[in-house]
């Protein structure tokens, strides 16, 4: 083959145009991507950034001035008909409930009382809320009332 072989000269510019084009297009699109990602970027740091707030500046949820306990005591000492309306029996038959929760050997938890732990049941049982009305009711987590 001669390189001064006209036909083959023809070949080579029009090769030559062609990569030429697909090289400024390619470029085009790179330079749209490019730009489209210089709008989404602080899309997505936004999103990240509300996302993680409830992470990091955290709130307290169960913030009631009346604890599950001092309602129990309320219910306790109150009323003889609020605690049947509440937690469905009467205050001698949840003092007798709870004397032989004892002598079958349950206890207090770490951080519930068991007088609390059977009221939680109870009011559970006569009401039918979910455990997130429970455990606001109690001021206690989801996870404690589960248990």
């Amino acid at each position: 083959m001669n390189v001064d072989d006209p036909g083959l000269a023809d070949d080579q510019n029009v090769s030559g145009s062609s990569s030429a084009m697909s090289t400024s297009s390619s470029e085009d699109s790179e330079g749209e991507e490019l730009l489209r990602n210089q709008y989404l970027i602080p899309d997505i740091i936004t999103a990240v950034m509300q996302f993680s707030s409830g992470l990091y500046n955290r709130q307290d949820y169960h913030t009631s001035a009346l604890s599950g306990l001092a309602w129990v005591l309320e219910l306790l000492g109150g009323h003889p008909d609020r605690i049947l309306c509440e937690l469905g029996v009467r205050r001698h038959v949840f003092v007798l409930l709870l004397s032989k929760l004892r002598d079958m050997g349950h206890k207090d938890s770490r951080e519930v009382k068991l007088e609390e732990q059977l009221s939680i049941f109870l009011y559970t049982s006569v009401t039918g809320l979910s455990i997130r009305h429970v455990g606001e009711r109690f001021q206690w987590a989801n996870n404690t009332i589960a248990k």
